[in-house]
């Protein structure tokens, strides 16, 4: 198992902003996080990048977070925020380089090429990243995080806050299939905040869904994207139709449909 999460509180300025969470990642395994704003879902992966204490266990490869030393685990478990500012004269090579820095040691380095070719950005490799829009800078930084675990061996974590909340749809879908299919042949673990709920319900393995910092629900994403659940979450009124491709389609409603039952929290504790 990549990552076990065992009654994880947060508190912050005495306030508990996430409470009693509990999941398990296994290897290639891509969670989800969904949530309104506010839920907590930034606050528990800053904990689990080791950025905000915590209250409970975090176990990464069989071992306590605490007990990996910074230099393991930066080769394991790589991280992008939500907003990360470039305000360096950088080029975009350099910028994704900087993830290779611990492995690459100066020599000619073809994972950089390509993760520029998965991610559309071999064009830009010249370019001033902070001359970037958002959506090109967005896919630099995942590159950038990418290139820090894609040729560690064994269980590797990969936590990505809001990675295509600047992209365009035919990026959005480009970036996630990327993802999805790295995790698949690399045996990366994959725990990801989504706002898209359509985008999570493709390309998840697991969702787990927030409200006011605990677990409200988790599971598949026709167990979890229900009519009910996103009611008494999101209070958001929605259509969610059964694809023959495997996974649910949410389509909102018009004002004038009938309201919706509202959800009963239910979430699966982690062992």
């Amino acid at each position: 198992m990549t990552l076990l999460v065992n009654n994880l509180s947060v508190l912050l300025g005495g306030v508990t902003i996430v409470r009693d969470i509990n999941l398990s990642l296994e290897p290639g395994e891509v969670m989800m996080l969904l949530g309104p704003n506010g839920a907590g879902k930034s606050t528990l992966l800053r904990a689990l990048s080791g950025e905000l204490p915590f209250l409970g266990q975090i176990v990464m490869a069989g071992r306590q977070l605490v007990d990996w030393k910074p230099s393991q685990l930066a080769r394991r478990r790589a991280v992008m925020p939500q907003k990360v500012d470039v305000n360096f004269p950088l080029t975009v090579e350099e910028v994704i380089a900087m993830g290779r820095a611990s492995t690459s040691k100066g020599k000619p380095d073809g994972i950089i090429d390509r993760l520029m070719v998965e991610l559309d950005i071999t064009h830009l490799r010249h370019r001033m990243v902070p001359g970037l829009s958002g959506g090109e800078q967005q896919r630099v930084q995942l590159a950038r995080v990418l290139g820090q675990i894609l040729d560690t061996s064994g269980p590797r974590l990969l936590l990505l806050d809001e990675c295509t909340s600047a992209l365009d749809p035919a990026h959005q879908q480009l970036v996630m299939e990327v993802i999805q299919r790295l995790a698949r042949e690399q045996g990366i673990a994959v725990l990801a905040i989504v706002h898209d709920l359509n985008l999570a319900a493709q390309f998840s393995d697991r969702l787990l869904i927030m409200q006011a910092g605990r677990c409200f629900r988790e599971g598949t994403a026709p167990e979890v994207l229900t009519q009910s659940v996103l009611k008494a979450v999101y209070g958001y009124r929605a259509r969610v139709i059964s694809l023959p491709e495997g996974y649910p389609l949410v389509v909102p409603l018009g004002s004038g449909d009938a309201q919706l039952a509202s959800g009963k929290p239910s979430c699966r504790q982690a062992s």
